[in-house]
C-alpha cells in the first residue's frame, strides 16, 4: 500500500497525533516534498525504502537513536517527539508529543480506517479472552457471516486461520490497523479482536482508533501490575474498551447500536457496565440473574452438557466439546455477542455449539496408549488455576486418578503471584513439578523457589520437583503418571519459544510432549 503523506497525515489526524510542529500552519498542514510512504514501521532494522519511522522512546531503548540507521535504509518520513539537534537530510520529519500514542491515528489513517467499514467485537478479561475470540469467530462463520479475528493464539483474514508467532496479545498499532485492513479487503463484514488491557492503555494506546461494535468482559483479576503499576489502574485500562463504545457516535451503516457483555459474576461487573452509556447484557456460571445464566453442568474429558436459561424463563440444553468445565463461561459470553452483533435469538444459535472447536493449547488433550491422561493449558494466574484446577479434581475424585501438575511462573512480571500458585496448585495436586515458564532476565531457581515457598508441607523428591529445564521436567511428569491419572502442562499452552536472559528457545509444549509419549511407549533400546 501507498499513499502519499499529505493524503492521509490531514490536520484532524495531525491534532490527534499531538502534532507540534508549526509548518504549514493555517487552514492545512503542506509538506515539500510530498514524500510516497509505502508502509509504516517503528524498528528501525526493518526499515525499507519509502516507510514511515516512529521513533519510540523505550524503557531499555530509546529509538530516537536509531533515526540516522532509518535514514540510511531509506525512511521517507520520521514521527519523532524529542528535539533533533542535527537531522539528518532526506526525510520529511514529524514532531509530535508522544510517538507511540501517535502510532494508532497515524496507522488507521495510512490503512484509510478499516475498523470503519466492519462491525468490531472487542473481548478482554484476564482468562478467556483467545477462547471467546475464537468461539465468536466460529459462530459467525457458521451463521454464514465472512469473517475475521486477532488473539494471542490464531488470527485469519476471513479465509483459514494462522497460529500468532509472538508472545504479544495484542499487537502495536500499525500491525492493528494493518491486519484489520487486509480482512476488510478480502470482504470480511465482522472481526473479532482480542483487547489486552495492555493494548487499551492509553500508554501504548494499540487500539485507540479501533471503532468497536461490542465490547466483551469475560473477567477482570489481578494481573499484569508490573506494567500497570495498580490494581485500579488495570480494572481502568481494561474499562476503556466499554468507553470506546460511546466515542464513536451512531451505529454503523443501520446495524445493532454498540453494546457491551459482561461477565455478571465478576465484582467489577457494575464498574464496567458504568463504563459505558450502552446497553450492556450479562451471562453467569453461577446462576446469578442474567440475560443467560448456568443452571446445571455436567463435564467430563470431552466435553460439556449444560442447562441455562435464557432472560430468566426458557430454558434451554447447550452442548460443547470443549474440555474444561469453565468453557461454560466462554461459551456463553460467545452466544450473547453474536446474538447482539447480529440481533439473533440466541436460541436460534445454541445449536451450533457443538460444532465449536477449541483453541489450540487450551485444555487440549494429548492421545497416548499408556492409561493416563495428558492436557495441555495456558493457564498462569492464580484466578485461572482456580478455573482450572477444582473441576479436574472433582472428576478425579470419583476415579481415583491423580493430579500431577507442571507449570512455571513469568520473569520480570507480576511476582506477588507466585505464591498464591504454589498454594492452588498444591491444594489439587498429588505431585507438583515446577519449570521454567519466559525466565526472562530472572534466574529460574530463584523463580521456582518462590512458587514453592506457597506449598512448604511439600516434601521434595517425592510430590514436589524443581526442574527449570522444561523438556526434561515433562519427562519427570509423564514418567511419574500412572493409569487413571492425569498430567496438567500448564502456562505455555499455545506458545512456541521459552524467553531467557541470553537467548530465546523454539519450543512447542505440545510437540514435545508428544516426543516424550514416544519416548515412553518405543524406548530406544528396544
Amino acid at each position: 500500500m501507498k499513499r502519499l503523506l499529505s493524503e492521509f497525515f490531514t490536520p484532524a489526524i495531525a491534532r490527534q497525533a499531538g502534532y507540534t510542529q508549526k509548518d504549514g500552519g493555517g487552514a492545512g498542514i503542506s509538506f515539500s516534498p510530498d514524500p510516497l510512504v509505502t508502509g509504516l514501521e517503528y524498528d528501525s532494522r526493518k526499515i525499507k525504502g519509502g516507510e514511515l519511522f516512529f521513533a519510540l522512546p523505550g524503557l531499555h531503548v530509546d529509538g530516537h537513536r536509531f533515526i540516522s540507521d532509518a535514514v540510511r535504509r531509506g525512511a521517507a518520513v520520521i514521527v519523532h517527539e524529542r528535539e533533533l539537534s542535527r537531522p539528518e537530510k532526506g526525510p520529511v520529519y514529524i514532531q509530535v508529543e508522544n510517538s507511540r500514542f501517535a502510532m494508532s491515528p497515524v496507522s488507521a489513517a495510512f490503512y484509510d480506517f478499516p475498523s470503519r467499514r466492519m462491525r468490531i467485537i472487542g473481548v478482554t478479561g484476564t482468562e478467556g479472552k483467545s477462547t471467546t475470540v475464537y468461539l465468536i469467530w466460529q459462530l459467525l462463520q457458521l451463521l454464514g457471516k465472512k469473517a475475521g479475528f486477532f488473539s494471542t493464539v490464531q488470527y485469519s483474514f476471513g479465509e483459514g486461520e494462522f497460529q500468532n508467532p509472538e508472545h504479544q496479545t495484542t499487537p502495536e498499532a500499525p500491525a492493528v490497523q494493518k491486519l484489520l485492513r487486509e480482512m476488510a479487503e478480502k470482504g470480511a463484514e465482522y472481526a473479532v479482536v482480542e483487547a489486552s488491557s495492555h493494548g487499551l492503555s492509553e500508554r501504548t494506546n494499540r487500539l485507540g482508533d479501533v471503532d468497536f461494535d461490542a465490547a466483551v468482559l469475560t473477567n477482570v483479576t489481578h494481573e499484569h501490575l508490573e506494567f500497570h503499576g495498580n490494581w485500579e489502574q488495570y480494572r481502568f485500562d481494561k474499562a476503556n474498551l466499554f468507553r470506546s463504545l460511546d466515542l464513536r457516535g451512531e451505529a454503523k451503516n443501520g446495524g445493532p447500536a454498540r453494546f457491551g457483555v459482561i461477565n455478571a459474576d465478576d465484582p467489577s461487573a457494575d464498574y464496567f457496565a458504568g463504563a459505558t452509556k450502552q446497553e450492556t447484557r450479562r451471562f453467569s456460571v453461577r446462576g446469578m440473574e442474567a440475560d443467560i445464566s448456568l443452571r446445571s453442568i455436567e463435564s467430563s474429558a470431552g466435553g460439556n452438557w449444560y442447562e441455562v436459561s435464557v432472560d430468566g424463563n426458557e430454558i434451554i440444553d447447550i452442548r460443547d466439546q470443549l474440555p474444561g468445565a469453565f468453557n461454560a463461561g466462554n461459551v456463553l459470553a460467545a452466544l450473547l455477542a453474536v446474538s447482539g452483533i447480529l440481533e439473533t435469538p440466541v436460541r436460534d444459535i445454541v445449536p451450533l455449539v457443538p460444532r465449536l472447536k477449541p483453541v489450540r493449547g487450551r485444555m487440549t488433550g494429548i492421545k497416548n496408549s499408556l492409561g493416563f491422561e495428558v492436557l495441555v493449558d495456558y493457564a498462569h494466574t492464580p484466578s485461572s488455576f482456580l478455573a482450572v484446577f477444582p473441576p479436574l479434581r472433582n472428576r478425579l475424585n470419583k476415579t481415583g486418578g491423580r493430579i500431577i501438575s507442571l507449570f512455571g511462573s513469568a520473569g520480570e512480571r507480576d511476582t506477588k503471584k507466585r505464591r498464591e500458585q504454589g498454594r492452588i496448585a498444591a491444594a489439587y495436586s498429588d505431585i507438583m513439578i515446577l519449570t521454567d515458564e519466559d525466565p526472562r532476565g530472572e534466574k529460574p531457581e530463584d523463580i521456582l523457589e518462590e512458587i514453592a515457598g506457597g506449598a512448604p508441607e511439600r516434601k521434595r523428591g517425592e510430590n514436589l520437583f524443581l526442574i527449570p529445564h522444561r523438556p526434561l521436567a515433562i519427562r519427570k511428569a509423564l514418567s511419574l503418571a500412572r493409569k487413571g491419572d492425569v498430567v496438567l502442562l500448564l502456562g505455555k499452552g499455545h506458545e512456541n519459544s521459552i524467553i531467557y536472559a541470553d537467548k530465546i528457545m523454539s519450543f512447542d509444549e505440545i510437540g514435545e510432549t508428544q516426543k516424550a509419549l514416544e519416548e515412553l511407549t518405543h524406548p530406544a533400546d528396544e
